[in-house]
């Protein structure tokens, strides 16, 4: 798999810039990585036991730190800080961004939910 060559956080946009050694650069909203963070605490421990994360359209990002030289843990301003984000994960995140943002979107009108519209 690729490896990041930069990762450029966009604090104003909430926007994660992540660039690889293959040419491919994607632009992740935090939302978008809040709501699919690798973690336990979102992931469970099956695809059945995956919760719903709802009301994050303004979560931030307030810092990223190194998880050996494989991954990244980002620490994001609503204390949520335990998915390991490994570069292949990213990677997935990014090259799969479209379906997995609509999937989230129709997950949350299932749910009732209403998503306030951004430019994701």
């Amino acid at each position: 798999m690729p490896v990041p060559t930069e990762l450029n956080l966009h604090r104003q946009s909430r926007v994660l810039e992540v660039s690889f050694d293959d040419g491919a650069r994607f632009a992740l909203p935090c939302e978008y990585l809040r709501v699919y963070s690798p973690s336990a605490e979102v992931q469970g421990h099956s695809p059945e036991e995956r919760i719903l994360v709802v009301g994050k359209e303004e979560v931030g990002i307030d810092h990223i730190e190194p998880v050996g030289n494989y991954a990244v843990c980002l620490h994001f301003d609503d204390e949520h800080n335990t998915g390991i984000y490994s570069w292949d994960y990213l990677y997935q995140l990014g090259a799969e961004q479209a379906e997995r943002w609509q999937t989230y979107l129709d997950e949350l009108a299932q749910s009732g939910h209403v998503h306030k519209d951004r430019s994701n």
